[in-house]
């Protein structure tokens, strides 16, 4: 069984061309004329309110313009536009199953185009200091999270990747909205990536992290010239990959992606296992059938990735660097109670070494957000211990202003050094 057989969905697809246009051209017909009908009665029913309104101010003499008249004059023409005023949601076209996924139009000369577009816009291309610009893609669900204490940790966790873009003048976009309604959970940075590249053609590289993973090595920076002749650049050992097809070979919770066509084939053939429903619940007893060691759930984008590599390597491994010379993924269960061994003994922007300061800890299997967390991890130890990863990095940005927190257990700060009247060094110049 191949990627493309699966899913009684994906399988039963006899013809494309006309046919498709057709009915994504009607779809997409009828939503516009739902949309301007449903624009219009709003306008009427704007103009309706507005009349109503105006009525208990503007009429005949005689009228009673008392306030007490006035009130509940407006209250019954409030209460007339509640019964009137019916909002409705704008339903979201829903994927034809008979038709295979697609996370858009077909592009076949994104790498041309965007060489003409840097081409009229010189310099566009490049940070000030003359580097590749980059972006750092990140987000979160929709809606607040069932534990409070999750949303906190969450802000954190921005905080967190704000600070080292500024240090290291990456851009940043954080996502809060489900681009595709085929493709939640695991899936959804899939269609945002692609939406991603196309719309900042001046961007080179674009790096998905996780809203659980935190940089715990402030100074370190990702050695970009040694990727130069791949395309996509993920944490992973090649024999688990290659060899053992494990699912759990490569991590998908922070990856760099070059904006370019290869980026753009990759991401469509990875989503055709994400569709919710029945086309996921099939690929994922295709990757279980297929991987070693993975239980069986649904799809999840990790699993798909590894299967690919695995089944199409001469097609796709070229391209793609597995890197395990420091940490574009660290589990933090493995290193997040060894950070004041690795403050006493270790330093930043090293590589290599026993004592080498995690470059990324990302908290897999934790739910910071949910309840009761996951069934290897509590949520409140999931929360404890993304606070010591959170204090071990943030003191490297306050240790600049003279200040570290007492503990990597506490939000409570102290004073490291005193001030001074000449904090650049360089008063004896100026007298």
């Amino acid at each position: 069984m191949t990627i493309k057989d699966f899913g009684g969905a994906q399988r039963r697809v006899a013809k494309l061309g006309v046919g498709e246009a057709n009915m994504k051209t009607t779809a997409m017909k009828g939503r516009t004329m739902h949309k301007t009908m449903y624009n219009s009665r709003l306008t009427i029913l704007c103009g309706l309110v507005t009349i109503l309104v105006l009525r208990g101010t503007i009429g005949s003499s005689g009228v009673d313009k008392s306030p007490q008249f006035l009130r509940t004059n407006m209250n019954v023409n409030v209460d007339l536009v509640r019964k009137t005023v019916v909002v409705e949601e704008e339903k979201e076209v829903e994927w034809d199953p008979s038709i295979p996924f697609s996370l858009g139009p077909k592009i076949t000369s994104w790498d041309e185009q965007r060489v003409l577009w840097n081409k009229k816009n010189p310099g566009a291309a490049k940070t000030l200091d003359g580097k590749d610009r980059m972006l750092l893609v990140t987000g979160s669900q929709p809606t607040k999270c069932d534990n409070p204490m999750g949303s906190f940790q969450l802000l954190k966790a921005l905080k967190n990747k704000m600070d080292y873009c500024r240090l290291h003048d990456i851009e940043i976009f954080y996502n809060m909205a489900h681009l595709d309604v085929e493709l939640a959970g695991f899936w959804a940075k899939l269609p945002l990536l692609r939406k991603l590249m196309l719309g900042h053609p001046e961007v080179e590289w674009i790096w998905w992290m996780d809203s659980d993973a935190l940089f715990t090595d402030m100074t370190f920076e990702i050695p970009i010239e040694k990727y130069k002749g791949y395309n996509m650049v993920l944490h992973g050992n090649e024999k688990d990959v290659y060899e053992k097809k494990s699912w759990l070979g490569l991590n998908t919770g922070s990856f760099l992606m070059r904006n370019c066509q290869w980026s753009l084939d990759l991401l469509e053939i990875w989503a055709i296992m994400g569709p919710k429903g029945a086309v996921r619940m099939e690929a994922g007893k295709l990757l279980t059938a297929s991987l070693s060691e993975r239980p069986a759930f649904e799809a999840d984008d990790q699993s798909a990735l590894v299967y690919l590599l695995a089944t199409q390597r001469k097609q796709w491994s070229p391209k793609v660097y597995l890197e395990n010379n420091y940490c574009l993924h660290g589990y933090w269960v493995m290193i997040t109670e060894r950070y004041e061994e690795l403050m006493a003994r270790g330093r930043p922007g090293a590589v290599g070494g026993e004592f080498q300061w995690p470059f990324v800890t990302h908290f897999v299997g934790c739910k910071p957000c949910g309840k009761g967390g996951s069934s290897s991890y509590g949520t409140d130890r999931c929360l404890a211990h993304m606070e010591r990863a959170f204090n071990f990095a943030d003191n490297q940005i306050l240790n600049k202003y003279g200040f570290r927190h007492k503990t990597l257990n506490t939000y409570n700060v102290r004073r490291v050094r005193n001030d001074t009247a000449d904090p650049l060094g360089l008063k004896h110049l100026v007298l």
